[in-house]
């Protein structure tokens, strides 16, 4: 397999696709703001660019916080058996093991293309557009795109992405290009006020419930620089949500004051947990996130782990003590 890895010149994803009639497109498990935005944003583009083509979105459902969004109600949660892809293009993932539902129409495809933006990408497909220093793989999408041909169904999933992955522009992600991109997506008449609250901010009633009793059980340590809760199966059934609903909780937990590393975790399995962590200013969690096999970002990164809370917690801890103790050397 021939890898390129795009750094000087932007890709130009329908010159990548010319030629290509049946075009599949995916993003990475439990798909999140911006890996709905970024792959709804792609099949939007060429559905009205590209007529010719053939296009489907393949995704694990996304919330219905994102059905506002044009193409949400074309999103396939199961692949065709036997479909061949004359191209397959991954969005906002970082590894061929995220997306595997859907691996089959990756491997089948004649042409593959990944469009990320997450330092750990290994660059696993054909073409690589692989930029970590942008807030988001809307991001680096719609540098991909003719900004002339970008509509306003196009826009509302690009800001969507971008929001989601910036904290509405409060990460240190955000950089003046995201504003700059942003704005250009404001100016064609979406109602972004409503895709913030919407989407980003609105929590249902067992929501909030459930992210009271997170924080209510939270501990600090490390002289208050980190905090951790954890939810366990059990409380998941009784409040009746997923993991998918609990995604406010690392959030509110980062910005608690004298935080500088907050770690939330749920429990998807016998002593397995899903965890999430994230960083304000001096530790990179992408660091902390690959040594278990996850990924993501210097500010926000996840992974799944196996073991009791107490001691992935002990894991995570030492490892931010090693970070704080190389930047007092």
């Amino acid at each position: 397999m021939t890898v390129i890895r795009m750094e000087n010149k932007n890709m130009n994803v329908i010159e990548e696709l010319k030629g290509a009639h049946i075009v599949g497109i995916t993003g990475h498990i439990r798909p999140d703001g911006d890996c709905t935005g970024s792959t709804l944003a792609l099949y939007n583009y060429l559905k009205k660019n590209a007529p010719d083509m053939d296009v489907s979105v393949y995704l694990e459902q996304p919330g219905i916080e994102f059905s506002y969004l044009s193409g949400y109600s074309d999103i396939k949660n199961t692949l065709e058996d036997g479909r061949e892809f004359d191209a397959f293009v991954v969005l906002d993932c970082s590894s061929i093991d995220r997306i595997e539902p859907f691996a089959a129409g990756f491997d089948s495809a004649k042409k593959t293309i990944c469009i990320d933006h997450h330092i750990s990408n290994d660059s696993f497909a054909d073409i690589n557009e692989v930029r970590p220093d942008a807030s988001s793989a809307c991001e680096v999408l719609y540098d991909t795109l003719d900004e002339e041909k970008i509509d306003k169904a196009v826009a509302e999933c690009i800001y969507t992405g971008i929001i989601h992955d910036t904290g509405v522009f409060k990460y240190s992600c955000t950089s003046l290009h995201t504003m700059e991109i942003a704005g250009k997506m404001m100016q064609m008449g979406i109602d972004y006020s409503d895709i913030i609250d919407n989407s980003f901010y609105k929590k249902t009633y067992v929501q909030n419930q459930i992210l009271g009793r997170a924080l209510l059980e939270s501990v600090l340590f490390y002289d208050g620089r980190c905090i951790f809760s954890s939810v366990t199966r059990d409380e998941m059934d009784f409040y009746g949500v997923t993991g998918r609903e609990l995604g406010g909780i690392i959030e509110q937990l980062r910005l608690t004051e004298g935080v500088e590393v907050a770690i939330f975790l749920y429990e998807t399995g016998d002593n397995e947990y899903k965890v999430s962590l994230r960083s304000k200013k001096d530790i990179d969690v992408s660091q902390i996130a690959v040594s278990f096999g996850g990924g993501g970002h210097v500010r926000a990164a996840g992974f799944s782990a196996k073991g009791t809370v107490h001691d992935i917690i002990n894991r995570i801890g030492a490892m931010i003590e090693g970070q704080y103790s190389k930047i007092q050397d």
